[in-house]
Order: C-alpha cells, then sequence, then structure tokens
C-alpha cells in the first residue's frame, strides 16, 4: 500500500508533497513569487522520502542515521502544520468584500499573507538545506522478501486456539485441576475450605491461557465465578467492582458507588455463603494482592487461581491461603513443532525437507516461548520459503540471545517480526500503543482513528475502512495483535495486545517520539521530544491528583485520547492542529471541554460515546473536515442545526 499517507517511517512527508504541489497549481498561482523555492522543497522532499522509506527496512541504524531520520521526521510535520495554516488563511482571505472598506482589509491581509508564506517557505527551505547538510547518506541492507495477506488467515486465527487448547495445555491443565480439586478440595466435595494455586512464568509462556483452560473446565462446579485482569497499573476500584459484577450477576453499573472497603465487604458477604472460583490475573504486585485477597472469605469452598511474572508475588499469595505454587514449563520441541508448522503449512502439508533444519533451530531459540513461536512463524508466513531467507531470520535471533536469553531474546524476536512490516503497518501497528493494557479495541474504532491521521485512505475501488480492514487482518495474521470478540454472526469485532508486545510497541512509540503517554508509572518522557505528536492521557479512578501536561508543546498534536478519571483536558484552543479527538467514556466530560472545538479545523475523528455531555457547540458545522461523529450513548437529545454543514460525515457515526 505505497499510498500510505502518514506514516512512522516518513512522518508527513507524504502529504507535505501533495499540499506543495497544490501550492504550484492554478489555485495558488498568486504565490508566483516563491514558486521556484516550491519546486526545491518538492525535489529535495521527494528524495529524502524515498530514502526514508529505505532506511524504515533498516533493523539496527547507527546513531547518525537515526538522528538524521528523526530530525527529518520532525521537519515534515512542521512542514505541514505551516502549510495548512497558510493555506487557509489564503482561502479565508478569498472570500468577496462587499463594501470599499472590506476591499481594502482584504487587499492588505493578502498581502500579509503572501509575504508571510514567502518568508516560512524560505525559512523551510533553509531549514531542509541545514538537514540534508549536517548528515551523510547511506545505504541500507535487503530487507526479507515479503507477500502481503488482505484477509484474516484461518490458521493465523486458529493459532491461538491451537496455543490455548491444544498445543501443550493438557498435561499443566490436569496437573493445576489435581492441585485444586485432590482430597478435601471443593470442586469434587461440600467441605468448606478455599483452594488456591499461583502460577507462575514470564511474560509469553501462557499463564493466562492455562489459567483460563481450568477455569473453563471447573467454573460450572462451583455457583459464582470471576475472571480479572490486574495488569501493572491496576484500578482497584474497577477490578472489585468487576468481581462484584459477575459473582452477584449484577450489572458493572449497579456496582456504582462505595470505597474499596465497601466493595471488600460487599464481595466477601456475598460469598461466604455461596461456593467460588476467582482467577486474578497478572498480578505485578505483592500490594495489589494485598488488598485484593481480602474480598475471599477463607471460611467458604472457593477456588482462586493467580497468576504472574513474579516469584515474590507468588508467594504472597501462596502465603495467603496456604496453597500451592505452580512454575509454568515452556513447551517442548514436539509441541513446539506443532504450533510452528500449524501456522505455516496446510495440515496436508509437511515441512518442506530444506527447511526442516532451519525449523528446527529456529524453535531451539524460542526455547518453548509460545508468544515467541506466534511470533516468529507470522513473520515467516509472509517471507519465501527459502532456507536462506529462514537462515537471516534464524541468525538474528541468535545474537540477541547470546547477549540475553530471556527479555532481550524476545524483543529480538518482535524487532524482526516489526521491521518485516511494511511502512503503513508499522504505523497502525504502534497506534495500538495509545490504548490501556489488556483493553479490548474495537475493529471499526481503531481503524477509523488511522483514516483520522490519514494513515491509509481510498485506493482505486477499495474504500478507506476497507484499507483499513486490511491492515487490520494483517496484524492479525503476524500475531502481532490477538483476536478479541465477536458478534452474533461469528464476526470478529475487537482485538487485545499481548503485554510484552505491548511493551514492545510502546517503547518503539516513545522512540519515534510517535506517541507521549501520561500518567502511567512504568513510562516517562524524559528523552522524549518536548514537541507531542500524539497525547494519551492516562489516569485512574481513585485518588486525588490530576493529569497535568505541563512543560509540552501541545500546538502540533495530531491524536488526543483520554483513558480513565481525574484528567484535567486542557483547552483544546491549544490543540490548532488536531485530527483525532477521543472522549468516550470520560465521566468528567461537560459542554465547557468542547467550548474551542471549532477552532480545530483539520479535526477528523470525534468520540463523545458513553459520556454525559447533553450539547454540542452551535457552530460544529464549520468543522469542514470532520468524517466521523460519535454520540452513541450520550445525553445528547437534539444536534445543533449547522450539522447540515459537515458534508463528509458519516450518518451511521451519530
Amino acid at each position: 500500500m505505497e499510498g500510505a499517507l502518514v506514516s512512522v517511517a516518513t512522518g508527513t512527508l507524504k502529504p507535505v508533497l501533495g499540499k506543495l504541489a497544490s501550492l504550484m497549481g492554478d489555485e495558488y498561482k498568486r504565490l508566483k513569487g516563491v514558486r521556484g523555492e516550491i519546486k526545491f522543497l518538492t525535489d529535495e522532499l521527494t528524495a529524502m522520502h524515498a530514502f526514508l522509506l529505505k532506511m524504515s527496512e533498516e533493523e539496527d541504524p547507527d546513531v547518525q542515521e537515526k538522528v538524521w531520520m528523526n530530525e527529518v521526521r520532525e521537519l515534515s510535520y512542521g512542514m505541514e502544520d505551516s502549510i495548512d495554516d497558510f493555506m487557509k488563511h489564503v482561502d479565508d482571505n478569498d472570500t468577496k468584500p462587499s463594501s470599499f472598506m472590506e476591499k481594502i482589509k482584504n487587499l492588505l491581509g493578502k498581502m500579509k499573507t503572501r509575504h508571510r508564506i514567502a518568508n516560512e517557505i524560505l525559512d523551510l527551505k533553509k531549514r531542509i538545506i541545514e538537514v540534508g547538510e549536517r548528515t551523510a547518506r547511506y545505504k541500507t541492507r535487503d530487507a526479507f522478501s515479503k507477500t502481503v495477506n488482505v484477509t484474516v488467515d484461518p490458521r493465523a486465527l486458529a493459532i491461538f486456539e491451537h496455543a490455548s487448547m491444544l498445543v501443550g495445555m493438557d498435561e499443566p491443565k490436569a496437573e493445576l485441576i489435581k492441585l485444586l480439586t485432590e482430597e478435601d478440595g471443593c470442586a469434587s466435595t461440600q467441605h468448606q475450605q478455599v483452594k488456591m494455586v499461583s502460577v507462575v512464568g514470564s511474560g509469553g509462556m501462557g499463564k493466562t491461557t492455562l489459567a483460563n483452560q481450568v477455569y473453563q473446565e471447573l467454573k460450572g462446579k462451583l455457583k459464582c465465578r470471576a475472571f480479572v485482569s490486574v495488569s501493572r497499573n491496576p484500578d482497584i476500584i474497577n477490578i472489585l467492582r468487576t468481581i462484584l459484577g459477575e459473582v452477584t450477576g449484577q450489572l458493572y453499573t449497579d456496582t456504582e458507588g462505595g470505597s474499596v472497603q465497601q466493595l471488600l465487604a460487599n464481595i466477601s458477604n456475598f460469598l461466604v455463603d455461596n461456593s467460588y472460583f476467582i482467577v486474578v490475573d497478572d498480578i505485578w504486585k505483592k500490594q495489589t494482592w494485598d488488598v485484593i485477597k481480602y474480598a475471599f472469605p477463607m471460611a467458604s469452598c472457593g477456588i482462586i487461581i493467580t497468576t504472574t511474572r513474579v516469584k515474590d508475588v507468588a508467594n504472597s499469595c501462596q502465603a495467603s491461603f496456604g496453597g500451592h505454587i505452580y512454575n509454568i514449563r515452556p513447551l517442548d520441541i514436539v509441541h513446539s513443532r506443532q504450533l510452528f508448522h500449524g501456522r505455516l503449512f496446510n495440515s496436508k502439508e509437511n515441512c518442506p525437507p530444506h527447511l526442516k533444519e532451519v525449523s528446527d533451530q529456529i524453535l531451539k531459540k524460542c526455547d518453548g516461548l509460545p508468544l515467541a513461536i506466534i511470533a516468529i512463524s507470522g513473520l515467516l508466513a509472509n517471507t519465501e520459503r527459502r532456507e536462506g531467507l529462514w537462515n537471516q531470520v534464524k541468525d538474528s535471533i541468535g545474537r540477541a540471545l547470546e547477549r540475553n536469553s530471556s527479555v532481550e531474546g524476545m524483543m529480538k524476536i518482535l524487532s524482526l517480526s516489526y521491521f518485516d512490516l511494511p511502512p503503513h503497518l508499522k504505523t497502525c501497528l504502534l497506534y495500538v500503543s495509545i490504548f490501556p493494557e489488556d483493553s479490548f479495541i474495537e475493529k471499526n474504532d481503531i481503524i477509523s482513528r488511522w483514516i483520522g491521521e490519514e494513515f491509509i485512505h481510498k485506493e482505486g475501488r477499495y474504500t478507506s475502512h476497507e484499507i483499513g480492514e486490511r491492515c487490520f487482518n494483517e496484524l492479525l495474521n503476524r500475531g502481532l495483535i490477538q483476536p478479541g470478540k465477536t458478534n452474533e454472526y461469528g464476526e470478529l469485532e475487537s482485538c487485545q495486545v499481548h503485554d510484552t508486545i505491548l511493551d514492545f510497541i510502546i517503547s518503539k512509540s516513545i522512540e519515534e517520539n510517535f506517541v507521549t503517554l501520561l500518567g502511567v508509572p512504568i513510562l516517562t518522557i524524559g528523552t522524549q521530544s518536548k514537541v507531542v505528536r500524539r497525547l494519551v492521557l492516562q489516569g485512574v479512578n481513585q485518588g486525588n491528583s490530576t493529569i497535568q501536561p505541563a512543560g509540552l508543546v501541545l500546538s502540533h498534536v495530531r491524536s488526543l485520547s483520554v483513558f480513565g478519571g481525574f484528567v484535567e483536558i486542557p483547552s483544546l484552543e491549544e490543540f490548532k492542529h488536531l485530527r483525532v479527538l477521543n472522549l468516550s467514556h470520560y465521566q468528567s466530560l461537560e459542554e465547557r471541554h468542547l467550548e474551542n472545538i471549532v477552532r480545530l479545523p483539520q479535526l477528523r475523528y470525534l468520540n463523545v460515546k458513553n459520556t454525559e455531555i447533553r450539547k454540542l457547540p452551535e457552530q460544529i458545522g464549520r468543522l469542514s473536515c470532520l468524517e466521523l461523529l460519535d454520540l452513541r450513548h450520550t445525553c445528547v437529545e437534539e444536534l445543533p442545526a449547522s450539522v447540515v454543514n459537515l458534508k463528509k460525515i458519516d450518518p451511521s457515526s451519530c
């Protein structure tokens, strides 16, 4: 998809080139004084664009190359913002005056605008020359050959089912069930005793998968059940409300109100007279467990499974109820091969003889880690079946594993998968970093955001949304996102991202200054540019602190997303180049927050669903670029009359 517009590899060079071409056209012929400079900019930026595309396939560019690439990308964003500004001023000043004084003002306005445009173009030319002279050009290595999948590969979806139901799970599942039901376990008897197992292992080992298999097997034998994910930045109230809702059968909205202590008491009082099965997945800190554990009464018939990467957390869980610690094991070579071949070859097709040796060598380096096997098989499924190319993959993994056999090796595997992506898919994948950990990402929503950011666009007979679906499907096929929920027709509606993959995506996003995340304790912006391109405010629904984006330059932000509570949104007046605004589920949203929305001429996507907003600004019709307006589950009963001017809007989104 060479027509991709905004890209993590090339920044906004593609749309900048298109807008420079417009300035050379008849519509802007009044700018003839700087047409030579515009031609220079176009030629130079075309060469830069081609170079950056090649560099995007370079897996490990040196420091100087990275500096040059970052400079050019940042320059492209600034250029597009400047061009958008003065194109808007030219268009605004072209309205026909109705009086002599207005004609004079209009003429003076045009002169000032053209003078400013000339100065800005000359300044842009100077900056490009400086960047070009500062850095030498480099040649790049050949990239792996690729093929393109445009639909969901059934084997790519099946691999997750195989990982969770078929490959290597029978034995550990049986062992876990035995620990939970042996002797006086309440899954098989009526004795009043809590049985507990804490599953521990590194990321990507399949802890959640194993816990879920046991949960599905045993949950029907107990009256109450719940499965909750904790993650690194837990919202304790939200977690407890989820548990309360699941064990009582209440809707989540009916669990509102109450402190942590009240919620703990409500859950415990309900469970004390009922049998229960609770899975508390992905605990990172002992302090988190030390709160949640009080929801589960010991004097009752209960089963509890916890999963964690941290041995101290597992010890703390085990000590609470006198249960067991289960160390999850990697897949053996037989099961590793089964998972690997299931993605790469048809059921009736064996591994070709010339690839058997290199396949086993790759699997040996994956060391039985299911996530690594899924990621590598997704990469190789899009690589020609040539021994030389597969050996390149094997050698790249090997260099990392020689340095560090665990975390760095896993990141190397994901890095290979990332650099094998075409530029437009890199961009689409990095955008996933804006979503909180463990969240279900709606397919249609993320596609609409990609379109709003101009990552993708209409191609021939294919609509932008159809192109977006192809991108979504390709990321699924490659194992970089996982299937989420399906609708009543079995169609996939959402996806999720494994924690380890999300870590990698976030690190790449920060490195490329692609996303700035505030409010997430594990991330900092110390080494990141203060000029923000995409801002994410992630709050929590407890405490009394608010997130303040102090010290950041917000005038060039293209996407603003708010998650959670206790977030103070800066005035929209600061975001004059905003394309995407997502405030869905932001319960503190008020009409005042949208007062300056009409000052966002580039806004294409506005999502305020599941908020208590009652009224939209009267002049919202001035947002001529707006393509999606999501008002579902809000208190808006009447739309402003000006919405009829939103010619690009999708009526189904309102």
